[in-house]
């Protein structure tokens, strides 16, 4: 379906800080190049009759100051909107908001990367979820929906089948992807010098099991 290795590589991930009006906040970044120009790659993130084919269906208005919801997941407000290079838009889930800053950006001919940044403020709740379960929590889930469009893409703009995909992530190379992936998000925490080794290596032993639906190593 997919090959590991290359998909694992092909992506940038970066954990880092930064200050917006609320507060301080915690950022995960990732990162990716596709083989397609910039106002396709826009179409394929913005158009929602398009946005299912790789993702999950959203519904709502997806213009400036609309709302949306992802099905199964994220609902929000598009804050920002500069197509065809970006938008951002909060990211509310389970009674939490967070934020969503997507970059679009031409390298070379007919590729584009595509860059989002997930912003999350450093309440008490919030660092306490990242001290046990890491940039990982947040960063495999987006890792896989770039999967998602890697696959879109590569197919010529068709629809990905989400039961394979899903079948995918739950087979011996899925399982390889979200442990090779979750440990490269494990290194962006201690380069970002918010966990020691130890420390963000026993978060992401704990995000892998639950993404791979082992049981969680236990503590202590």
């Amino acid at each position: 379906m997919i090959d590991v290795v290359q998909q694992v590589n092909s992506v940038r991930r970066q954990v880092g800080s930064r200050t917006i009006e609320p507060g301080g906040a915690r950022t995960v970044t990732i990162s990716q190049t596709y083989p397609a120009e910039l106002e396709d790659v826009w179409d394929a993130v913005t158009n929602q009759e398009r946005i299912p084919r790789w993702f999950s269906p959203v519904s709502g208005e997806l213009k400036l100051g609309g709302r949306y919801q992802v099905e199964g997941n994220a609902g929000g407000t598009i804050e920002r909107c500069d197509p065809p290079k970006s938008f951002a838009a909060t990211w509310e889930f389970n009674g939490q908001v967070s934020w969503i800053e997507v970059r679009l950006a031409p390298e070379g001919d007919e590729r584009t990367r595509f860059e989002l940044e997930h912003i999350a403020l450093e309440s008490d709740e919030g660092l306490a979820f990242w001290e046990l379960y890491g940039p990982g929590a947040v960063g495999l889930g987006w890792d896989l929906a770039f999967i998602g469009l890697a696959l879109h893409f590569a197919s010529g703009g068709e629809q990905v089948d989400p039961k394979a995909v899903e079948a995918w992530t739950m087979s011996d190379d899925g399982k390889q992807f979200i442990g090779l992936a979750s440990e490269k998000w494990r290194d962006a925490n201690v380069e970002a010098g918010f966990a020691t080794p130890e420390g963000a290596k026993a978060s992401a032993d704990r995000t892998t099991a639950f993404y791979t639906g082992a049981e969680a190593p236990q503590e202590g």
